[in-house]
């Protein structure tokens, strides 16, 4: 018989893989709590140590591409630090106003606008604004892959070991 706590801890788990596909929700955050709370509940026994390793590490790997997934593409494309840190705050604030499609009209154009002010150079520029959106949507996908693997790491773990 599965009981309330291991419920929850289940949806949690599908949360987590819910909230990488919506910008600001922490996805990864929500896993490891799911995770957590199960290892809590079976007394620390369940899953073993090992297995807690692996997913506790891709879980902190899904919080990392969160929150600096969007700012190492960012840099890769050559966009300064204050720009990319501008970009993210424009990105989140158009975010709240008009949704996902805000965050990255916000976060291409912010970049492209401070780039070209910063160095004159158009194609500098279109590049480090297409980097930074790019890396905002594959940091999207990464954390959705980990935390789905989180999830199907935990029912191995717990049902087959």
């Amino acid at each position: 018989m599965i009981d309330a706590v291991t419920i929850l801890a289940v949806a949690l788990l599908v949360a987590g893989i819910v909230g990488t596909l919506i910008p600001l929700v922490p996805g990864g955050l929500f896993s490891l709590s799911g995770l957590y709370l199960y290892w809590w509940h079976s007394g620390y026994t369940d899953p073993g140590t090992v297995a807690l390793a692996v997913l506790t590490a891709l879980g902190v790997m899904t919080l990392l591409a969160e929150f600096v997934g969007g700012s190492i593409a960012a840099r890769a494309g050559g966009a300064s630090w204050t720009t990319t840190g501008s970009a993210a705050v424009v990105g989140i604030a158009l975010m709240i106003v008009t949704g996902p499609l805000g965050l990255l009209v916000g976060l291409f154009g912010t970049v492209f606008v401070l780039e070209y002010a910063r160095g004159g150079d158009i194609d500098h520029s279109t590049q480090s604004a297409l980097y930074a959106t790019v890396g905002v949507l594959a940091s999207t996908a990464v954390q959705f892959l980990l935390t789905l693997s989180i999830l199907f790491g935990f029912a191995v773990a717990v049902v087959l070991f």
